[in-house]
């Protein structure tokens, strides 16, 4: 297929363009693509790795968090002067604000759209007055943005089935469902976890540390399972968000830690390798997730999974196959599912074998890029 055209990759965080777009950056390349990668926040490490990977980085200014009428009216000025200088044919934006304010830039240069609803994140998790208000602020933009666009793109049905009940999208636009950005099943290599009955077994959690993300729940029940079962080990990865009122306490992962409560390993430059040596990936989550895309990499490295019933996590786990769903915000439920492995622990080998399975034939990153360079391909 022989297609010259320019797109521009908008996001709200540089590091997630190698992390989680790399290989759709390598993908769209290789059929012909000149990729440009809009980022807000770019260092001399982050540019360097969008230009080993063949794309253009081109930086931006944005607001992350918040709302400020002058700040976000300039960055839609700005990106639509760039969208203009660099001769963009197609914007491909993800996360929130770059979908809306890329939208809105784009549409004023009649440059075809097509959005990529990646989770819902803290805005559309009600656990908060803040929350409730900042759901219905996002929801106005959103539909604002998104009538305009060829294309919108969402990683679970639970999101696309929302936005078109509040009316966020009509259902007569071009809506799809992939599986997530899709997991490197040569990078996060499958390693077989065997066990005996004097096996310590290693629980791991992976992510922005806060509160919606269980973590609080994750640290309860390894004060609780760490006293009744010697054999277990609780690995924490990733650090608290700063500025953030739902971040977890550093000091209180430090103290657990010199306890030998947890073992905290902070941010992690190389997760594939760290998460080969462990064992079940937790992740009890309230978080209005797309698919997370720490889930993925458990299940291509082969670890059974327990996670709760959110929309994006559901999708990765069948019941009692390879591993475990539970109810959000209920520490009993993680306790007892947490239980089941240090009580059976020939399970977690059959289990992260079957992750594995999952991972091949649903969560491909070829496979989620062939999908969505199709919807690119329809629209242009």
């Amino acid at each position: 297929m022989q297609i010259k055209k320019n797109i521009l990759i908008l996001c709200s965080a540089s590091f997630s363009l190698s992390n989680f777009r790399g290989d759709l950056i390598k993908h769209l390349l290789s059929q012909g693509f000149k990729v440009y990668c809009g980022g807000p926040d770019f260092d001399e490490s982050t540019l360097n790795l969008v230009r080993d990977l063949g794309g253009i980085p081109i930086p931006f200014h944005l607001q992350r968090t918040g709302l400020n009428a002058l700040s976000d009216y300039n960055t839609i000025q700005e990106l639509k002067n760039l969208m203009t200088e660099h001769k963009i044919d197609i914007l491909f934006p993800y996360t929130i604000k770059p979908v809306i304010y890329g939208s809105f830039a784009a549409k004023k240069l009649n440059i075809p759209v097509i959005s990529l609803i990646t989770g819902l994140g803290f805005t559309f998790s009600r656990v908060t007055t803040k929350a409730k208000v900042l759901q219905w602020v996002t929801e106005f933009l959103y539909r604002k943005a998104l009538k305009s666009n060829k294309a919108v793109i969402f990683q679970n049905s639970d999101d696309l089935e929302l936005f078109k009940s509040h009316k966020i999208v009509d259902k007569n636009q071009s809506l799809h469902v992939v599986d997530g950005s899709g997991i490197n099943l040569e990078k996060f290599a499958f390693k077989p976890r065997v066990h005996s009955s004097t096996s310590v077994v290693k629980f791991v959690l992976v992510g922005r540390l806060m509160i919606e993300k269980g973590v609080d729940l994750f640290m309860n029940a390894a004060k609780k399972l760490r006293a009744e079962y010697p054999n277990s080990e609780f690995h924490i990865i990733g650090e608290p968000p700063e500025n953030s009122s739902s971040a977890v306490s550093k000091k209180e992962l430090e103290d657990l830690n010199k306890k030998g409560t947890i073992v905290y390993h902070g941010k992690s430059m190389n997760v594939a390798k760290v998460i080969s040596e462990l064992d079940i990936f937790v992740l009890p989550t309230y978080y209005r997730e797309g698919v997370p895309r720490s889930i993925l990499e458990a299940l291509s490295s082969g670890m059974p999974v327990i996670t709760t019933m959110q929309p994006g996590c559901k999708e990765t786990v069948l019941e009692g196959v390879n591993g475990f769903l539970i109810t959000p915000k209920e520490e009993e439920p993680l306790v007892k599912a947490m239980k089941y492995f240090l009580e059976h622990p020939a399970e977690i080998e059959s289990m992260g074998l079957e992750s594995r399975k999952l991972a091949e034939n649903k969560f491909d990153v070829h496979i989620i890029n062939e999908h969505i360079l199709n919807i690119i391909s329809e629209q242009l």
